[in-house]
């Protein structure tokens, strides 16, 4: 039955390396984080898991809600970044987000990804 190998060849490249579907952490990503922070106050920062489809993520949220997410590449380069920066890092599994960054959501519908 070909049922095996039709699905392999989609998630596998020839060499046997798994594909990746989303490029990984940049210096600009990182740079983008540090900026967010130079330019807002009360910045947290959020870390998110890597996924299939993305890698490790840190959403960075202001005091009024504002965020923006960027790659980080590791938890351990998230964690760097935050001690550097002097901004907690939190585990958004574990604890979620926080109600600002909803209502700064509600109030901003153009930012709305889907």
């Amino acid at each position: 039955m070909g049922w095996f190998s039709r699905r392999r060849s989609r998630t596998w490249e020839s060499d046997g390396v798994p594909t990746k579907l989303d490029r990984e952490g940049t210096r600009e990503d990182l740079a983008a984080l540090e900026q967010f922070v130079a330019t807002h106050t009360g910045v947290e920062f959020y870390l998110e898991p890597e996924t299939t489809a993305t890698d490790t993520t840190v959403v960075a949220i202001a005091h009024d809600g504002e965020w923006i997410r960027r790659r980080t590449g590791s938890p351990r380069v998230a964690a760097a970044l935050a001690r550097r920066l002097t901004v907690p890092l939190y585990e958004a599994a574990k604890l979620g987000y926080p109600e600002r960054m909803r209502a700064w959501n509600r109030a901003h519908p153009e930012r709305r990804v889907w």
